[in-house]
């Protein structure tokens, strides 16, 4: 039966998976800057028996042929890390200063070169072919995907679905989770320049205190989500970083910065919401006599998983896990690159728990603590493995 093969194989090589993991976690590099990353890729899959081809730079991609004529289905990874300082005293924490792979890429490429393993080992079962994809830029604006998306990485063979994988620390480790139709959210970048006249902290009756017309700008764009955006629809509006330019206890700056991010899940609200943010940064600060200049960066769309894919998908990781171990997902107003995938061809996006509470692996992605329990991998490389195999059976 290829599902104890697929078990015994995955279980066979995860020491060997965990290491990969250890070696990428302890040299991270940040979004298209995974030169070594991508060299300990292609290294890996050349022991394998697989051609690895650059794309984009510092991306990978191979082929796995099967036995059997069939179609093409695709696995992708993310290489790249984040700009954290890791706060770890594990063994295979981070040597590189202020780098972290602190959203699991790490994992995710560990885990698929376990998969890469598994399926070489088992092509003569195969019925069609697998592409593997390395995808750099997942964490930074334009995204990867879009990248190699547009350098063909799609095509010379056409794909014709694609999975990915992320680890959830949300989910204890042993299960994984999947959702149908809509799952995470697009993201647009929102920078806002608000211009006024500085002077004395004591006398601000010559001034126009782009502070107070800053937080004034704040407090009204709140009013986007809460009376202009349809109930129905989610939608996420967050500012992470104000700073005046000059400012001091008793000096009024001329100027203050205002950084922030717009989620949601539709593409004719997303347009109008921003459309809303620049009008009402705008007419605010007209009113105190001040100046908005809004820059707003438009970044990944939505993510929708084909819903008669990923019921398929589903129903195999059941048969790989059992059923207790497959969980359903809520919607996420995260965003990811992999959304550009699911815009051309079906795809399904799932998660793979990495939580233990017992070890004290708790801590949310995109901190300075995060960890996975690497027993995850396991199961990381193997269903990854399981869900191609029965995709390719299934087409």
């Amino acid at each position: 039966m290829i599902k104890q093969r697929v078990f015994e194989l995955s279980k066979s090589i995860k020491q060997e998976v965990i290491q990969h993991r250890q070696k990428i976690h302890q040299n991270p590099e940040l979004s298209f800057q995974e030169f070594q990353t991508a060299d300990y890729v292609e290294n890996y899959l050349k022991s394998l028996g697989l051609v690895p081809n650059r794309i984009s730079s510092t991306g990978v991609w191979a082929m796995i042929e099967g036995s059997r004529s069939g179609k093409t289905v695709a696995l992708r990874a993310d290489l790249d890390a984040l700009p954290i300082k890791e706060n770890s005293n594990k063994n295979y924490a981070s040597k590189n200063e202020g780098v972290m792979h602190a959203c699991g890429h790490d994992a995710h490429t560990a885990s698929l070169l376990g998969a890469a393993k598994i399926l070489v080992n088992l092509k003569d079962e195969l019925k069609g072919q697998v592409k593997l994809i390395f995808q750099p830029g997942e964490e930074k604006f334009p995204g990867g995907a879009s990248l190699l998306i547009k350098e063909g990485v799609l095509e010379n063979p056409k794909v014709d679905c694609i999975i990915g994988q992320h680890v959830m620390p949300l989910i204890n480790r042993g299960n994984v989770g999947f959702r149908k139709g809509l799952y995470m959210a697009s993201t647009d970048e929102i920078y806002i320049k608000v211009i006024g006249k500085g002077g004395h902290g004591a006398m601000p009756q010559f001034c126009v205190d782009p502070v107070m017309v800053a937080a004034t700008i704040l407090v009204n764009l709140q009013q986007i989500v809460s009376r202009k955006a349809p109930p129905i629809i989610p939608t996420v509006l967050s500012f992470g970083k104000i700073e005046s330019k000059g400012g001091a206890t008793n000096i009024i700056p001329n100027e203050v910065n205002i950084e922030g991010t717009l989620r949601t899940l539709n593409e004719e609200w997303r347009a109008k919401a921003k459309e809303h943010i620049v009008d009402i940064a705008r007419q605010t600060a007209e009113s105190f006599g001040a100046k908005a200049i809004v820059d707003i960066k438009k970044g990944y769309p939505f993510l929708k998983n084909d819903d008669q894919f990923t019921d398929k998908l589903k129903i195999s990781a059941q048969e790989y896990l059992g059923e207790e171990q497959v969980e359903d997902l809520d919607i996420w107003m995260a965003a990811e690159d992999f959304s550009y995938y699911s815009q051309e061809i079906p795809a399904c996006f799932y998660r793979l728990g990495t939580r233990n509470e017992s070890k004290g692996i708790v801590n949310s992605v995109h901190t300075d603590s995060f960890d996975i329990d690497e027993d995850a991998l396991e199961i990381g490389s193997g269903l990854m493995a399981y869900l191609a195999i029965m995709t390719l059976e299934q087409q």
